[in-house]
């Protein structure tokens, strides 16, 4: 029993092992992503937790990748591959090939031998590629290229036909089967053939045609009853015109039997006057909608409804219509009907109404019984399965070339959408990664196309990069385009709207750029280390150029008005001057009193300290933005579902980013015989206030703005004598004498 119960166990450990693969992960981006090494990795795409996934769907155009492939992979054609669709393209790849590893080499070519003949799709498809070859002339060629792809689908372009068994409506050659093809995708909903415009498939047309009988049959059934139908195929227009007026015929009758109960009631059912004088006041529509909440016609006692005179105006076109289409079949060329009748015409009505007409072909009732028994007499049906039929058979035809093409590209696709290897690989970008803008002695990498700048910028902005939108013209072709560009190494001192570059795509080809707009945010520690002193720097010339600007608009409006005169000499100008003057000193004194009253080696440390005092708030906001840049949002702008935070630290953005470096063994000659000219004038004016404000000191006259330890006299010494003033000469004799104290 015990060995037994081990081979048990064993049996099951086998079992467990062929249905569970194991994965390897990589760690990029502060993130784990998934390493896809093998065709197996490819196959069991199934069995990786989407969570573990970088991206869940990316756009079908818009990416440095072929479209047509992206496409293909697209089943349902809403313009996205999102991760179903992808795994399904992995299975049915795999399935294919002898070696699914073969997917990992990403090969234009696909050597026939590697198709997998094994299996009965397999065996179609090298059947299919074979004759494909012939086609094209090649009958002896043991490979299928990308290029004989693109030969064979202009061939098979021209036959209309594509293998996914859905034909569209200008697929029929004559116009009675194209508009049975519109009506079935107008009842049924059509389905995307791979030209993306909607068709029909089987299931579609049994669906339809099982529904149009079933329509068809229950009309014929309740025909033959005249207690359901007693106006024949007429019932069905007499019930909606009947249904159109039923509510306000109901409130006519029931308000003349108010009347007759109470004559006192008359004036009150029917309007009073001055709602009439309300209305009388606009401009009333030719329909008079205005009258919609009117009686249908003057309530009395015992009144009979009038059809055609003296009705409510809103009303009038469907009170002809209930004439014309129920109450004249039942009860004759009448111009009114009365309570009794009106009755009767509705309990003649009411087996009709209760029949199941809205779940019986309902979905072809749309149509009408007229269309819908002209599309059963003829043989439509026959005609669109045989298009079908000749449609599915080119399916062998349309996988050789679909499998050609994930030969070569689904490898591509899966390391830029399962996980992001090449994009934080740097051996080759990534398939977002549009090519390489040049601006401010800087190249961006991380270029993407958009579409929509303003749009794109609104989640764009919460990746926490500074981002610039450019517009691209080729002015050689008129080609046009709009990019976004990441800048994540440098500062953003010459980085502003207006600024041009040149972006080179994928292609080598190059683009006039022009900066339109800037999303600001950190570039690098050492951008905001510096910030504060930039922008203190950028606020005085701001200030100075504003007030210049503003006096220099004056002086000129002075003189075209006439009324210059010369300027006086400001006095309080003057003062506050000194003021300022005086404060600034009094400031540096104190700062330089405490800074030089250090020991010499502490000097250094402490106008380190001040410095970080003063770019620490900024270094902080700086560095809890960069942690948290990411590409999520800017790719996510662009209709990807990225999955994954996709972070972009310091030192990976410096790889997307690179500045201007000398190339290695450069010269360099420092001499620049253009450099502005050395003037002594400022450094003599500078010598001069310091000389001046020294001798100043020296004799005291700036003690009263210095503090105790900095005032001139403290440079006398301990042991100079005090000064002593002289005493009054009426009351204390001179003192005199060689040993007398010396005043200052």
């Amino acid at each position: 029993m015990t060995l037994r119960r081990g081979a048990g166990i064993s049996r099951n450990k086998a079992v467990l092992n062929e249905k569970t693969h194991y994965w390897k992960f990589f760690r990029a981006g502060g993130f784990d992503q998934v390493k896809l090494e093998s065709g197996a990795d490819l196959a069991n795409l199934d069995q990786l937790d989407q969570k573990l996934w970088v991206a869940l769907a990316c756009p079908v155009h818009g990416l440095e990748f072929d479209s047509q492939t992206l496409g293909l992979i697209d089943t349902d054609k809403n313009g996205r591959v999102r991760a179903p669709e992808l795994i399904a393209a992995a299975k049915w790849a795999t399935g294919l090939l002898k070696n699914p590893d073969d997917l990992i080499k990403g090969q234009s070519s696909l050597p026939l031998a590697s198709i997998n003949d094994a299996t009965p799709d397999g065996k179609g498809i090298l059947g299919a590629a074979k004759q494909i070859l012939a086609d094209l002339g090649k009958k002896d060629a043991v490979e299928m290229t990308v290029d004989d792809v693109v030969a064979a689908e202009k061939i098979y372009s021209a036959l209309s036909f594509n293998g996914d068994g859905i034909v569209p409506a200008d697929v029929a050659g004559d116009d009675a089967t194209k508009g049975v093809i519109t009506d079935i995708i107008a009842c049924e909903g059509g389905e995307p053939d791979g030209s993306g415009k909607p068709g029909v498939n089987q299931e579609k047309l049994d669906a339809f045609f099982s529904d149009a009988q079933d329509y068809a049959n229950w009309w014929k059934q309740i025909e033959a009853d005249k207690t359901i139908m007693p106006l024949g195929a007429a019932t069905a227009s007499a019930s909606v015109a009947v249904k159109a007026v039923a509510a306000k015929v109901n409130d006519f009758f029931a308000r003349c039997r108010l009347a007759a109960f109470d004559a006192r009631a008359i004036p009150a059912l029917n309007r009073q006057s001055w709602d009439y004088v309300s209305l009388a006041e606009k401009d009333l529509s030719a329909s008079a909608a205005e009258f919609t909440n009117f009686p249908l016609a003057q309530i009395a006692p015992g009144k009979a409804l009038p059809l055609v005179d003296g009705v409510n105006p809103a009303w009038a076109g469907a009170l002809a219509t209930l004439q014309a289409s129920a109450v004249k079949p039942l009860f004759g060329d009448k111009n009114s009907i009365t309570e009794a009748e009106w009755g009767s015409l509705q309990a003649k009505l009411a087996p009709f109404e209760a029949q199941p007409s809205g779940t019986v072909g309902a979905s072809v009732a749309k149509l009408g019984l007229a269309r819908v028994q002209q599309i059963l007499a003829g043989s439509f049906r026959a005609d669109i399965a045989a298009l079908i039929a000749k449609d599915a058979a080119m399916e062998p035809q349309t996988s050789a070339l679909r499998l050609v093409r994930y030969h070569r590209d689904l490898y591509t696709l899966c390391v830029n959408f399962v996980n992001f290897r090449n994009f934080y690989s740097r051996k080759e970008p990534a398939i977002f990664q549009a090519g390489t803008l040049y601006l401010d002695q800087r190249s961006c990498d991380l270029c993407l196309t958009v579409e929509d700048a303003g749009r794109h910028a609104l989640l764009a902005g919460l990746a926490g990069a500074y981002l610039a939108y450019l517009d691209c013209v080729r002015q050689s072709t008129g080609e046009k385009l709009s990019i976004l560009a990441v800048f994540s190494q440098g500062d953003d001192g010459n980085l502003m709207v207006g600024r041009n570059g040149i972006f080179y795509d994928r292609k080598g080809k190059d683009y006039d750029a022009t900066i339109t707009q800037i999303i600001s945010n950190p570039i690098s520690i050492a951008q905001a280390f510096w910030s504060p002193y930039k922008n203190l720097v950028r606020f005085i010339e701001k200030q100075v150029a504003q007030r210049a600007a503003n006096a220099n608009a004056s002086a000129t409006a002075s003189l075209q008005a006439g009324t210059a005169t010369p300027t006086k000499f400001d006095t309080g100008m003057l003062a506050a001057i000194s003021l300022v003057i005086t404060g600034l000193i009094t400031a540096l004194s104190a700062i330089f009193s405490k800074l030089f009253g250090l020991p010499a080696w502490e000097i250094p440390l402490a106008i380190i300290l001040v410095l970080l005092a003063i770019s620490t708030p900024s270094v902080v906001v700086a560095w809890l933005k960069l942690r948290r840049r990411n590409i999520g949002p800017i790719l996510d702008a662009n209709g990807w579902a990225v999955n994954a935070q996709g972070r972009m630290n310091v030192p990976f953005g410096a790889s997307l980013t690179k500045i201007a470096t000398l190339p290695p063994g450069s010269q360099r000659d420092l001499t620049d015989p253009y450099a502005d000219k050395k003037n002594p004038w400022p450094i003599a004016i500078v010598l001069v206030i310091l000389i001046g404000l020294g001798i100043a000191w020296y004799y005291g006259k700036l003690d009263q703005q210095l503090p105790t330890g900095m005032k001139s006299v403290s440079v006398l010494g301990t042991n100079a004598p005090a000064y002593v003033p002289p005493a009054p000469t009426n009351s204390v004799p001179a003192v005199t004498g060689t040993n007398a104290p010396a005043g200052k």
